[in-house]
């Protein structure tokens, strides 16, 4: 086994794995995993920029993941960052922080290597289920991207297209600085017209139709999951592998498009970081349910962060054979 520590920075919150992986199975023991909302971000869509405060909130999430890496020991520590930190003009400023502060430069990634590190974190354990038909289509909502990626036991086709959680809710749900409370139809119809273009891009690429099983990642999709198992506080283990309809999932985005922001916070399972933006995610996820004519999504906790740790921990293993080293 391979103690690797690997981060994850997206648009609306940065997340630590550290685990224990078998290179030759990518099995997987979770040591620590935790997630902090930093909004990175934060009006990047409208300024090309990071903001100073959103990149101290991000630093200050770094300084705390330091010190856990340091404490389980972990061996080799890889960090990605996605869809904000590739927009923004001022991303120097961002390396060099998490530079000075976890000890590893960011690898800002294309959105092709995005959805191969999803594609494997989300079905590598799914291998020998026959209740779930392939290929899989793995969707990946995010704060400022979406990756769709369709494969079997390997990846087929990816594409990454700009509709996530943030950008969707900055750029048709906010008036005068503030989100409107609830969005007007007006707003919603601009978003459902600009998650529909997205999806004509990504259809370009990728055979969304081909896919039997649709594999839902992300805090926008175990969110929906959360509400509709009813759960009384966050629950992994209940909501990984949980399967949510479409029905379901078009009840709980046109509920979340109606309340207000005291409603929604009011959710036991919500967290508070995406209170304001569940309503542009969900809206996602329903658009690509009825483009792909998925009866359901199969709701995994398992994504990104583990397909980096995964990678991680093989090219660990290819180096110490390459260099004659005995593993751990």
């Amino acid at each position: 086994m391979t103690r690797v520590a690997a981060v994850d920075c997206g648009t609306n919150s940065i997340r630590l794995l550290v685990a224990d992986v078998d290179p030759a199975s990518g099995a997987l023991v979770e040591l620590d995993r935790r997630m902090t909302v930093v909004r990175l971000g934060q009006g990047v869509d409208r300024t090309g920029r990071l903001a100073p405060e959103a990149l101290e909130r991000t630093f200050a999430a770094c300084r705390a993941y330091a010190a856990v890496i340091k404490e389980l020991g972990a061996e080799r520590v890889r960090f990605v960052a996605t869809s904000a930190s590739r927009d923004a003009e001022n991303r120097d400023d961002f390396v060099r922080g998490v530079l000075e502060t976890i000890g590893v430069e960011p690898e800002v990634i294309s959105g092709d290597q995005e959805a191969e590190f999803s594609f494997t974190g989300a079905t590598r354990e799914l291998a020998g289920r026959d209740d779930l038909a392939k290929p899989y289509l793995v969707v990946d909502i995010g704060g400022g991207s979406t990756e769709f990626v369709v494969g079997d036991d390997r990846v087929r086709a990816a594409r990454s297209v700009d509709v996530g959680c943030v950008r969707m809710t900055e750029r048709h749900l906010v008036a005068d600085g503030r989100v409107t409370d609830p969005p007007t139809r007006e707003q919603i119809a601009a978003m459902r017209a600009d998650i529909e273009a997205a999806l004509d891009l990504a259809a370009e690429t990728v055979p969304l139709g081909e896919a039997r099983t649709l594999v839902g990642l992300a805090g926008s999709v175990t969110t929906v999951a959360a509400i509709a198992l009813g759960l009384p506080e966050y629950d992994s283990a209940a909501i990984h592998h949980s399967r949510i309809s479409y029905e379901r999932v078009r009840e709980i985005g046109e509920r979340m498009l109606t309340a207000t922001h005291a409603e929604r916070a009011a959710i036991p399972s919500m967290h508070p970081g995406r209170v304001d933006v569940i309503g542009a995610g969900v809206l996602v996820l329903r658009a690509i349910m009825e483009r792909t004519g998925a009866r359901e999504v199969v709701v995994s906790e398992h994504d990104i962060l583990d397909g980096i740790a995964i990678r991680t921990a093989e090219e660990a293993e290819a180096d110490k054979r390459r260099s004659g080293l005995p593993n751990r």
